[in-house]
């Protein structure tokens, strides 16, 4: 049965997309047409493998990260690798106006 999903770009506009559960929300992302990656990354990536750090975005509650370079991004405040996460029933996600990666979060919430 397929999970909803929220997803506010950086314009502020608000799309709920659907999919199944587990599924990888980068490949999720990208097939409802809204890219995770900075201008510059949208053609030169590492296609999803975790290596190239331009497809993070912000989970409202993002789950414990799983890969080495997830977890680095976790402790240290940087966005999320949207390769490295499983789509969720209610996941909130926030894709970010960024040059390459992204920045820190900053310690008042916002970006």
């Amino acid at each position: 049965m397929p999970v909803t999903l929220t997803v506010e770009t950086p314009a502020g506009e608000t799309h709920e997309l659907t999919a199944e559960p587990g599924a990888v929300l980068r490949d999720v992302l990208l097939d409802a047409g809204l890219s995770p990656h900075g201008r510059y990354a949208k053609r030169v990536n590492c296609g999803g493998r975790g290596i190239c750090a331009t497809c993070g975005v912000r989970l409202a509650e993002p789950p414990d990260p799983d890969h080495w370079h997830d977890d680095l991004a976790d402790r240290f405040g940087y966005p999320r690798l949207s390769c490295q996460l499983r789509v969720r029933d209610g996941m909130a996600v926030k894709l970010l106006d960024k040059r390459v990666w992204g920045s820190r979060q900053s310690g008042d919430g916002t970006d």
